[in-house]
């Protein structure tokens, strides 16, 4: 495998951003690596971080680089700060940049497919909501969405916190936020209402995470609405321990090579 730091320009940022990238080698003399190369342009696994970390999080909590070493898939992982994924009402542009400029410029940058087929997404916490986001709002680019431990029911986190700076930064004016495409409950609804594409998800929680009435609520709406949807919960808490476990169920999970 080769992991690659990678600086650049964002012009929908208006600034210098970060993301880390795992590209596949078919490497057969390192130590306790086999490496795997499936084709000219891989398939490409957007990885993204939570609230409180970046774009080196995945690496330096989780055994990310071995997990798909043998699988011929591409990883990216880029630094949005505390954008939520949205472009911000006080603050830059995050959806823009993760929905239209990033995939472009990794493309760009790295033999990665831009096929439907061969783009997925994953994310834990404020990244699960990321990950469901990008999947339920850009179905025609992404074949599967995987949210770990997300926060998913913006509106019942809104509800909790009550008037609150941080997430009007983010959002705006938050009685606005219900039905609109930074509510994942509605953006489920678009998609299970259209005749387009549909991605397909998987969503976890531990039992024990302060999120979990929130992946509930989430996983409830998408079943009524007939989304295809795997769901699965255990006892866990909102850390490492249960998500470095858990993105390797996400890897197995993974439609590869289905067209």
């Amino acid at each position: 495998m080769a992991f690659i730091q990678c600086d650049f320009f964002s012009e929908v940022l208006g600034l210098s951003t970060s993301m880390n990238v795992i590209l596949p080698q078919p490497a057969s003399g390192q130590i306790g690596m086999e490496g795997s190369q499936t084709a000219d342009k891989y398939p490409v696994l957007y990885l993204l971080h939570g609230l409180s970390d970046d774009h080196t999080i995945w690496a330096r909590r989780t055994s990310i680089e071995r997990y798909v070493a043998s699988m011929g898939l591409a990883v990216v992982m880029p630094a949005v700060h505390k954008s939520f994924y949205t472009d911000m009402d006080r603050g830059d542009k995050y959806w823009t940049f993760v929905s239209e400029e990033l995939p472009a410029i990794a493309q760009s940058f790295f033999p990665i497919s831009p096929k439907r087929e061969d783009n997925f997404v994953a994310g834990l916490s404020m990244g699960g909501y990321g990950a469901f986001k990008l999947a339920l709002g850009c179905p025609e680019k992404f074949i599967a969405g995987a949210s770990l431990s997300g926060a998913l029911d913006i509106m019942g986190i809104i509800q909790r916190r009550g008037s609150d700076s941080f997430l009007e930064n983010i959002f705006g004016d938050l009685d606005k936020v219900k039905g609109s495409n930074n509510d994942l409950l509605y953006l489920a609804e678009k998609v299970a209402e259209s005749d387009g594409a549909k991605p397909i998800l998987y969503q976890c929680c531990g039992t024990e995470d302060f999120l979990y009435q929130d992946n509930i609520t989430f996983r409830d709406h998408a079943r009524k609405l007939g989304l295809d949807l795997t769901y699965e919960e255990e006892p866990g808490a909102h850390e490492w321990g249960y998500w470095d476990k858990k993105i390797q169920r996400v890897l197995e999970w993974l439609p590869l090579n289905k067209k």
